[in-house]
């Protein structure tokens, strides 16, 4: 390419050259939002940055695969896996279907990133639609020894992966200190330990989005998607 560009790695807290692992395409992964409510300045912030880095890698003359995933499904009211589905509230509050709430925010969504000026991804999914994947993917972890099943919900076990690899790597954070500041919450007891995250929710009778798994009726966890 006839310009450089230069970026900062997090593993290794650098400035390094940039040198796509298959030239000239590159692929961004943006997290994208939970759609149960309006665009606010924390959905701003990635959109604006990720579209800088789009233009600039297009303008230097690479083939950009932007992808920006939606949250429509199994994001809990507390991070802490508990609670209820955020979407799911949503729509039992205003007396809608859980999919109608996801395409109102959606759409409303789309048009603050439209008054932003920022450009819209190459690929949008939505989660729900990638329940199959998702569900392999936990497969895959649970054969690799690095997740367990817990009454009907599946957890990664960050102590048991930090075993063999170093968890919390980007983060800059070890186990120790990751344990023993996460926070003792009522209904965590199905947990090996408080830090570990769902990868697979059993979902309770009331819940109304879940699908059929080997594990339980239930949902991917929204750390699985991201």
């Amino acid at each position: 390419m006839e310009h450089q560009l230069t970026i900062y790695n997090t593993l290794d807290r650098k400035k390094e050259l940039f040198v796509p692992i298959h030239e000239p395409h590159v692929g961004m992964y943006v997290c994208g939002p939970t759609v149960y409510g309006d665009a606010h300045l924390g959905h701003a912030r990635p959109a604006i940055t990720f579209d800088v880095l789009f233009r600039y890698l297009t303008h230097l003359g690479y083939k950009v695969r932007y992808v920006r995933n939606i949250t429509d499904v199994g994001h809990l009211e507390h991070d802490a896996d508990e609670g209820e589905d955020k979407i799911a509230k949503k729509a039992r509050l205003e007396q809608l279907e859980p999919m109608e709430v996801v395409q109102y925010y959606l759409v409303r969504y789309h048009h603050a990133m439209d008054a932003l000026n920022v450009l819209p991804p190459s690929i949008e999914p939505q989660a729900s639609g990638h329940i199959i994947e998702q569900m392999e993917f936990v497969r895959k972890i649970l054969k690799a020894g690095y997740a367990y099943i817990s009454e009907g919900s599946v957890y990664f076990d960050i102590e048991k992966y930090s075993k063999d690899h170093h968890y919390g790597k980007l983060s800059g954070r070890n186990v120790e200190d990751l344990l023993n500041t996460t926070r003792n919450l009522d209904g965590q007891s199905e947990k090996h330990n408080p830090a570990d995250f769902a990868l697979w929710k059993k979902a309770s009778p009331e819940h109304i989005m879940h699908w059929h798994s080997e594990w339980s009726e239930g949902f991917p966890g929204w750390h699985l998607e991201c």
